[in-house]
Parts: structure tokens; sequence; C-alpha cells
């Protein structure tokens, strides 16, 4: 098979047949720098993940799988034509969100009421889009009005409404299973007959904010099942790491690693209702 492409996490091949083997590495990355060592099993667990959320919307929005690959880590797919816009919905106000919010009041342009704080429900679920930045760079907030600006005002209505669809079909299962689904981010392209269609991964620990249900508390940042355990020990002072110094961040530790690891493992498998296997 041709090698196309290495992300941060995944690794994508060309098969005879023109189609794409997809494969997800154990690799962790944040802040935009991958991190060392890998989360033993982390590939294995999102592509499972994305394959059990991939059948719940399938009545919702068309997905890119052909086949499972020979190892858990890997899917068949077919080739997309990727949508130039990171398509994000939030319920809740964390991270990226919250930090543009305390300093206009709103999100991606999108107003929303004084007072909220760290974790706040919004009053309903809003579309928060933001630019499709290469490798090594950020990703910034953008309006709807932009993105009816790059991809034209039909195709912006179709991403906004596949949006909100998955986030709130993801956020009614995970509800039933005790957790809140913050915020999620899709990857959406169009397949050979122009149809829209679901890519990549969806619904999982590094797409999503996981949080368990019976620990939320608004005015504080909140337990997770995410990486967000990584981002938040990479800026405390036990990593002695400056996040603007330039330099890359230090070695996870052995402890924050299988602590990790067992943030991923819990989301499976309390999602999904089924022990991961591997």
């Amino acid at each position: 098979m041709k090698h196309l492409h290495s992300g941060k996490v995944r690794d994508l091949y060309q098969t005879d047949d023109g189609l794409l083997l997809m494969v997800a590495s154990d690799r962790l990355s944040a802040f935009d720098y991958v991190l060392e060592p890998d989360i033993p099993d982390k590939g294995a667990i999102l592509t499972q993940m994305s394959l059990w959320w991939f059948d719940q919307l399938k009545d919702i929005v068309p997905n890119h799988i052909v086949a499972k690959g020979d190892e858990a880590r890997s899917v068949v797919c077919r080739p997309l034509k990727m949508v130039a816009v990171e398509c994000v919905a939030r319920g809740y106000l964390a991270g990226g969100g919250l930090n543009e919010y305390r300093a206009g009041g709103t999100v991606s342009g999108v107003p929303l009421p004084e007072g909220l704080e760290d974790g706040s429900r919004l009053p309903e679920p809003i579309f928060t889009p933001s630019t499709k930045a290469p490798m090594g760079h950020h990703d910034e907030p953008i309006s709807y009005e932009q993105v009816v600006a790059e991809v034209g005002a039909e195709t912006a209505e179709q991403l906004r409404r596949i949006t909100l669809a998955v986030y709130t079909r993801g956020a009614e299962i995970a509800r039933e299973r005790g957790i809140i689904l913050a915020d999620t981010k899709i990857e959406l392209g169009w397949d050979a007959d122009g149809v829209l269609t679901l890519g990549d991964e969806v619904l999982t620990p590094d797409s999503s904010r996981f949080w368990p249900a019976d620990q939320w508390q608004p005015g504080r940042p909140q337990l997770s099942f995410d990486k967000q355990f990584v981002r938040d020990w990479l800026l405390s002072p036990e990593s002695g790491w400056d996040k603007t110094s330039g330099n890359p961040p230090p070695r996870l530790p052995d402890d924050v690693v299988e602590r990790t690891r067992q943030r991923y493992l819990e989301a499976y498998e309390r999602i999904t209702g089924a022990p991961f296997s591997g």
C-alpha cells in the first residue's frame, strides 16, 4: 500500500483498489505537540469507539467506513474531499470557547448570556466552527457568516445541521450513561457522489470533552475522560514546562501515561457498555 500521510495521531495509506486504510496510532498530541511516550491501546480504543458511534449516527449522516481493518486500530474507508472548516458543536462552556466568551461574550460570533462560568450549560447547543489550520498552527474560531463565505450558504447550513444533530444524539446517549458531552468536533467531506459524509473519528475523547455527570460543577475546570488531564499536567508546576517558551513539552511520567490510558478506557466502556478487548 502507498503511504499518503501521517498526522499527529493517524497514518493514512491507499489500497490497490483506491480505498484508504486509516491506522490510529497510540500517539497523543497536546498544544500542537506530539507527546512522548505513547498511550498504550489508545489507537485501538479510539478506532473501536468511533465504529460504535458511526453505527449510532448512521440515520443522521452517512460515514466513510467500508470495513474494519485487520487490526483493532485500523479501518478501511472511502476517500472524501474534506470540507475546509472545523465543525464544532458546544452544549457547555469550556476550553477555547470559555476564553472567547470571557473576552467578548460570544463564541464564534454567537452571543451568549452574561454570567456564565467555566463548565456552564448553554441555553441550547450552538455551532461554533473554526478554521482548519495546518499542522503546527492553531485553529481560529470563525463566525457562521465566515463559513458561508468559505463554502456557500447551502453547504454551511448542512454543516451546521449535521454537526448539531451529531452532538444532540451523542449527548443523549452519553447522558444515559451518566456522562456529559460538553462539546465535540467532527470532520465532514464530500464522497464521490457529492454527499456530505462523516469521516475521520467521531465522539471520541480526542475529539470531544466528556465529563462525569455526577461530578459536574460549574465555576471550575471539570473532571474529564479526555486528554484535558494531560493538558492540565503539562501546565502544572510539576511538569516544569513553560508553554510560551517555544520548547517542546517534557516526557510524560509513567503514572500520567497510565492514568490517561485509564480515562480513555473508562470512556469507551461506559459509553459502549462493552469491555475493551484490544
